[in-house]
């Protein structure tokens, strides 16, 4: 017999909605592009033919609408992996738990979950402005510490290789994409195996003031061969996504404007350009599919 959660577990505000997005089961597509910036949010649906509902609470915004019978929803997360956890949490309870009984469904419903974002590249041959799919993401904050998780083989090893060569205290976690959405970009867009770190700056070995304790990071990262390929770029969301949307029942990817070159220290001059063009791509993928 399903459990009932608890009020303190899972809140809801005064409209039934969940706590943090403000949503109600019926304001949420079963395909969902999901995005960093709030600002990026409108961008996004100013590609849909109809708007059904706006909104916003805190870095959370969400619109749902529609290009032509093709129903969307386009949300912000915010930065980092601690709003990953939240965003795809209550979005998970929106279609998978009944709010009036709170009791998990009997039948399961997985969503298509598309991310749209920004990373630096670690890899000097791919250039500057280049969009990536991941195949792949190793997370290098603690937040699957906090849940059971089975990991294969071929991901243990990752996980195994890394937390040796810099010397971690903790063991990283990796994850794969959805094999069927990660295929609808593949032959498009670079891939490879993105690092969501736990910060921009020294997590990702960025040193302004405050000197770096794993020198060399980035190097020793762009060196290492995978099964999955090489790691490609450094952002802050991607591993949640992958690893929670996976134990969730959820099909996830991560599409990256690469618009820093840390190998080579350069920053796009045209970024806002690159990511439009993302989103176009996404887009038109979506109302094919």
């Amino acid at each position: 017999m399903s459990r009932v959660i608890p009020s303190s577990e899972l809140i809801l505000n005064n409209q039934g909605g969940v706590y943090h997005l403000g949503l109600q089961p019926e304001m949420v597509a079963d395909t969902i592009i999901v995005v960093g910036d709030p600002d990026r949010v409108p961008k996004v649906s100013a590609h849909f033919d109809r708007l059904e509902f706006q909104k916003a609470n805190r870095e959370l915004v969400t619109h749902t609408g529609s290009i032509g019978s093709k129903r969307l929803s386009v949300i912000s997360s915010g930065m980092g992996t601690d709003n990953v956890e939240l965003l795809l949490t209550e979005l998970d309870a929106l279609v998978n738990i009944n709010l009036e009984t709170r009791k998990v469904k009997r039948r399961l419903t997985s969503l298509k979950i598309i991310r749209i974002g920004t990373s630096g590249c670690l890899q000097k041959d791919i250039p500057l402005d280049a969009l990536l799919v991941s195949k792949a993401a190793l997370g290098l904050d603690n937040l699957m510490s906090f849940y059971e998780r089975n990991t294969s083989q071929s991901c243990a090893v990752v996980e195994n290789k890394v937390q040796r060569l810099l010397g971690l205290s903790f063991k990283p976690y990796f994850a794969e994409s959805s094999k069927v959405l990660f295929g609808w970009f593949e032959q498009e867009l670079h891939h490879g195996v993105t690092i969501t770190s736990p910060g921009f700056y020294g997590p990702q070995g960025r040193e302004i003031r405050l000197p770096l304790k794993m020198k060399g990071m980035l190097e020793k990262l762009a060196e290492i061969e995978t099964s999955y390929g090489r790691f490609t770029n450094f952002e802050m969301e991607t591993a949640a996504y992958y690893a929670l949307g996976a134990l969730l029942g959820h099909q996830m990817v991560s599409l990256n404007a690469l618009i820093a070159n840390r190998a080579h220290g350069t920053f796009s001059k045209n970024h806002e350009k690159t990511v439009n063009t993302l989103i176009q791509k996404v887009i038109t993928k979506l109302t094919e599919s």
